[in-house]
């Protein structure tokens, strides 16, 4: 059980979908990993071997094709909440049990993933040094004397390290990407309220999200494909559309700061290696447009000098009064400052960030994304223990600004130092271009030929888009244009040519329709609350997608369906208008079979 296995996620589902290797195996595979690697440090809690596996081996009873993280390990933030768990937030006299997943690990269980342990961070997920816990500092997976960096401390090093190739971290200033850099993994930041937060212990609740850490920028979207998605449990939530990965611009304009504003603390290394980061975009084909940084690092300083760490203060005010020495030295003065602030102090900060807001959305009007370092430089665990405040502090130069302005980010692996420390970038863009980073960041990855995380493992090749050619739009069809069917002639005649037949993901419903010919609708409902739908996807030229779309009688529409193994593509959904008459037939699974049931009766 070595490195001959798979390791990504893409990897490992192929894997269990072939049945060259069982879900259970796999997971019996990640506790070997973890007693090997032998670092207490990582996980607060871990779940019995035999019941993580007994819960894999009742995997081999459900459609495989439908689960896009069928039988893949998971480890998860201990501010997350997952049953079966405690939840401590990395503070024992905090710790209560929930009775409930958060939403966003029960969507991970909905799609076949294994919750297989419950994180270190640093306490209340505050800090970006990973050293701030009562249960212990987990070893940086790539160098020992380094720190793993936080708060989302034991999630990256358990993903750098080997041991699950996919875990929850949650991100307020940094804690999803710097963390990511120094383990030589992937960090996906997503816009604010793509993911519930539902279940997730706050840390300033108006900026908090979920994050993703993985090996690879596919396997991180294919996890917020599963997770994305509103919920009514979650305040902040927002119906934000995942699009599509798309083949690299040809067009691609990148931000990049002007001479002189860059920050990296003395180190020549990290600055070399940034330059050289730009070097590579160029190659790509990216032009770089130099832009004014400034009033991002004054948004930066909004974070921790402004009044949002009274919202960290709420978090914990009733232990700050009745058991302080529970809380962590630091931590303690960090919050404890948040007691302090005044209405006429927040609402003067609002107004600042208000201002700050527009210069930025002036700074995207001509650049597609930022291109930053993830972090200024690395620090030893010693030189954060000796000085923990002013080292967290510089950790967050590119990174604290980021969810005050509504912004998504993407950190990726860029090179490894002649001394042996990842260096890494981060893309951000205004909320709701996470596809868009996603398409960028993964050519961009797979062009270093880095190996992931800290084992030596190579790169796969990047896989193929859904459309086969630059001309060529992908269509999901479910019913009547279905090969076979009534209106299939309509794709032939467009010279359509079928790409594949799969399943959506299980969000969806499937009606019948009183129409002439006979027709479903497909509805997308609340994730996971669904079913798997089999429909067919069809490629059509540009100009043939807009004849055939242009012809699409209401109540039919076209919209972005998702797909079983993360993907999204244009296809057939229905206006829910029209369903009060119509028959659910959802249980069938799709139009064929249910065709088929009716010409029997």
């Amino acid at each position: 059980m070595g490195a001959e296995q798979p390791e990504t996620i893409a990897a490992i589902v192929a894997a269990h979908r072939a049945g060259t290797i069982t879900p259970a195996q796999t997971v019996a595979r990640t506790y070997h990993r973890i007693r090997d690697h032998n670092d207490p440090a990582i996980f607060i809690s871990l779940r019995d071997e035999k019941d993580a596996i007994a819960e894999a081996e009742k995997l081999a009873a459900r459609d495989a094709t439908s689960l896009p993280l069928y039988g893949v390990p998971v480890a998860v933030k201990d501010n997350i909440d997952a049953l079966g768990f405690p939840t401590t937030a990395a503070c024992p006299a905090f710790s209560y049990t929930p009775t409930r997943d958060s939403t966003a690990v029960e969507r991970l269980r909905a799609a076949g993933a294994i919750i297989i342990g419950k994180t270190n961070l640093d306490q209340f997920a505050t800090g970006l040094v990973g050293v701030r816990s009562p249960y212990g500092i987990p070893k940086n997976s790539i160098r020992e004397d380094l720190i793993p960096c936080g708060s989302s401390s034991g999630s990256a090093v358990a993903v750098g390290a080997g041991l699950v190739p996919l875990s929850l971290g949650t991100d307020t200033a940094g804690s999803g990407r710097v963390p990511a850099m120094l383990n030589n993994i992937v960090g996906l930041k997503p816009s604010l309220g793509m993911i519930s937060t539902a279940g997730l212990v706050p840390a300033c609740r108006t900026l908090d999200c979920i994050s993703v850490f993985a090996l690879t920028v596919d396997d991180a979207a294919l996890a917020l494909s599963v997770m994305a998605g509103p919920d009514q449990a979650d305040p902040f939530s927002r119906d934000r559309p995942l699009g599509a990965i798309t083949p690299f611009s040809a067009n691609l304009r990148l931000g990049v700061p002007r001479n002189g504003q860059l920050i990296f603390f003395g180190d020549r290394k990290a600055e070399a290696a940034y330059g050289d980061a730009l070097k590579r975009w160029t190659a790509l084909g990216a032009k770089l447009v130099e832009f004014d940084l400034e009033p991002f690092y004054e948004t930066a300083r909004l974070l921790y000098e402004g009044p949002w760490v009274a919202e960290r203060y709420l978090v914990i005010k009733d232990l700050l009064a009745s058991a302080p020495d529970s809380i962590h030295p630091v931590t303690r003065e960090i919050t404890a400052a948040g007691a302090r602030l005044t209405a006429a102090e927040t609402f003067s900060a609002l107004y600042r960030l208000q201002g700050l807001r527009k210069v930025a959305e002036r700074t995207f009007a001509n650049i597609d994304a930022l291109v930053l370092p993830t972090a200024p430089t690395a620090y030893t665990t010693l030189q954060v223990l000796a000085n923990p405040i002013e080292l967290n502090s510089r950790l967050g130069t590119y990174t604290n600004f980021v969810n005050l302005l509504d912004l998504c980010g993407l950190a990726v692996p860029a090179s490894m130092r002649a001394d042996g420390i990842p260096f890494g970038i981060t893309l951000l863009a205004p909320a709701g271009r996470d596809a868009l980073l996603a398409s960028i960041g993964r050519v961009f990855h797979a062009d270093t030929k880095l190996t992931v995380g800290a084992k030596g493992v190579a790169q796969a090749p990047l896989a193929p888009l859904a459309a086969s050619g630059n001309d060529e739009i992908p269509i999901a069809v479910v019913g009547a244009h279905l090969s076979g069917m009534a209106l299939n002639g309509e794709l032939t005649a467009l010279n359509g040519k079928l790409i594949e037949a799969t399943r959506t993901a299980p969000d969806y419903k499937l009606y019948a329709l009183k129409t002439t010919p006979s027709k479903p609708g497909m509805l997308r409902v609340e994730a996971g609350t669904g079913a798997s739908i089999e429909l067919e996807i069809w490629s059509l030229s540009s100009s043939a997608f807009g004849k055939f779309v242009n012809a699409i009688p209401a109540p039919m529409a076209i919209g972005t369906i998702r797909l079983a193994d993360g993907r999204s593509v244009k296809g057939f959904l229905v206006e829910p208008e029209v369903l009060g008459e119509a028959r659910d037939i959802t249980a069938y699974g799709g139009w064929r079979k249910f065709m088929a049931e009716a010409a029997k009766a």
